[in-house]
């Protein structure tokens, strides 16, 4: 019996993102780490969530522990590190951007090992969901990933997969190899065009879909931006059309994607459709700052779709 749609496994960011007041330089605090948003993205959709990481046992660890309260996200595994540390990042806004600067090394998410996975709770969810960045972030989370992936598919567990490359977390090869291997144990593929073009190699969204397809994934959502997602399947491939927005920040937009697509799959198994409205959601989550705080729920996303 399956008790949980989702579980999340990954680590947790505090987030701090620049305001500009005058001649100051001021950040307010926030919530960001790509598995937690996208945790929380398919909570406000309604899907019943549950998150997998470790905190430090820190204000910025009990602020997370009352966001996953607040939306309703069962964090009852969470691993409190009595002399860990919680991650935190820096957002910046400049001519080309935002720009991100990190302070997680050595974080208590980073120091997960195989022997701490809950193991019941992968048995128990009808889909896991993990990334890229999880098994960046040490030699023992890319082992747990890989064993939690290894429990999930022995019990039935569907398996989802965000490749989210960050080189500066490790080299290229060493993300290729790791982020293939566990691409290719995955039922769910969501990776981002940009990622995929360096991971892969190929130009085409047509030859990255069927580079991962024919690794063994089930479904291939390819996020390209503005120009929507492509969707893949072994017998169908699609361009689902993005929803056009005036996006002020993009911070988490991917992460709410994942999250709503996950939560809208769960409810028809129609990737396409699932799609369409994961690309609603992700628009909407553009139009405030930070990566929580603008994601929108199931009656937002579904008043923008209706075009009201």
């Amino acid at each position: 019996m399956k008790s949980i749609d989702l579980l999340a496994f990954g680590e947790p960011l505090m987030e701090f993102a620049e305001v500009q007041r005058e001649d100051e330089r001021l950040y307010l605090p926030g919530f960001g780490g790509d598995v937690s948003n996208a945790a929380v993205a398919a909570a406000r959709q309604g899907a019943k969530t549950a998150i997998f990481t470790a905190l430090g046992r820190d204000f910025f660890g009990q602020d997370f522990l009352d966001l996953w309260h607040r939306e309703g996200i069962d964090c009852s595994t969470v691993i409190s590190r009595k002399d860990g540390r919680t991650g935190a990042y820096f957002i910046s806004y400049g001519a080309d951007g935002h720009v991100f600067s990190y302070a997680r090394a050595g974080s208590a998410a980073s120091l997960i090992t195989v022997d701490e996975l809950p193991l019941i709770q992968i048995a128990s969810a009808r889909i896991l969901h993990a990334s890229g960045i999880t098994q960046a972030i040490s030699e023992s989370c890319t082992d747990a990933v890989f064993a939690a992936i290894n429990h999930a598919k022995a019990n039935g567990t569907v398996v989802s997969y965000d490749t989210n490359l960050r080189l500066k977390l490790w080299p290229l090869e060493r993300a290729r190899a790791i982020i293939h291997g566990a691409s290719a144990m995955s039922d769910i593929l969501l990776p981002g065009l940009d990622d995929a073009r360096q991971l892969t190699g190929l130009e085409s969204p047509e030859e990255i879909c069927a580079f991962y397809l024919n690794l063994g994934c089930g479904v291939v959502a390819l996020t390209m931006g503005k120009n929507g997602t492509m969707v893949a399947t072994k017998e169908q491939l699609e361009v689902v059309a993005a929803k056009p927005v005036e996006a002020v920040d993009a911070t988490g937009a991917g992460d709410t994607f994942d999250g709503a697509f996950l939560a809208e799959w769960l409810l028809h198994r129609d990737p396409f459709r699932a799609a369409a409205y994961a690309n609603a959601a992700a628009a909407l989550s553009t139009l405030g700052r930070g990566a929580v705080a603008p994601m929108p729920h199931r009656a937002e996303v579904e008043r923008f779709l209706q075009g009201s």
